[in-house]
């Protein structure tokens, strides 16, 4: 199955650092950030959970629970734990998926669906793919999917941006422009008529194009 914005986030039941989990009832009602890894001990992926597990707080104001994946068995994933809370001075307080047998990988479109062996038997580069992430709404829809090189940090605070987008969109019915950060003024969706925008804005609106109408952003 090929996965794309607005398909079902695959279900699974996983052993993670915190335990086994069943990622649906895991999820619950909040929105998740599901973002993958190739290895444990991996350079560019110890800075990049530390620098998550200091975003949590943030996270958690959105609703929005942190879970991430290896391709590792979930003690390789626990033992590399305190090397990540060193480097960052971050304690991951969020599961990291053991994906040893690449099930999740594979369920993910993030490796290919016959790709044999295990986790074991491959290196990072094995599993360069495995980079990807995922912004999973609380109907466990597919919201929005990153994917980067293994060599390339993930800019995580992009990420955060990202979700506000898409949670403010979904509340308000609007769009935001190139490079919008919160406050920042959005756009009147095109599928809305002059009509219902009047009644919706009654304030109005600065037209820069008929297909391109800017307000305020609504404020909850």
């Amino acid at each position: 199955m090929t996965l794309s914005i607005g398909s079902t986030a695959p279900d699974f039941t996983a052993q993670t650092t915190q335990g086994n989990i069943h990622f649906h009832d895991w999820m619950g009602d909040s929105w998740a950030i599901l973002f993958s890894h190739p290895k444990a001990f991996t350079p560019v992926c110890t800075t990049e959970l530390g620098y998550m597990a200091g975003l949590g707080e943030e996270f958690a104001k959105r609703d929005t629970k942190i879970i991430g994946l290896s391709v590792d068995s979930s003690q390789d994933n626990r033992d590399w734990l305190p090397d990540i809370e060193e480097v960052s001075g971050n304690k991951v307080d969020y599961p990291v998926v053991g994906d040893s047998d690449l099930q999740v990988a594979k369920l993910y479109n993030m490796l290919p669906a016959d790709e044999a062996g295990n986790a074991e038997r491959r290196t990072a580069a094995d599993n360069a793919t495995v980079r990807a992430v995922y912004i999973i709404g609380p109907d466990k829809k597919i919201r929005a999917m990153l994917l980067y090189p293994m060599s390339s940090g993930r800019n995580f605070d992009e990420v955060l941006r990202l979700l506000d987008s898409v949670q403010l969109t979904e509340r308000k019915g609007v769009a935001t422009p190139v490079n919008w950060q919160k406050g920042d003024d959005v756009i009147i969706p095109p599928s809305l008529s002059d009509e219902d925008a009047k009644a919706k804005y009654p304030d109005g609106w600065d037209e820069k194009k008929p297909y391109l109408r800017v307000i305020q952003e609504p404020i909850d």
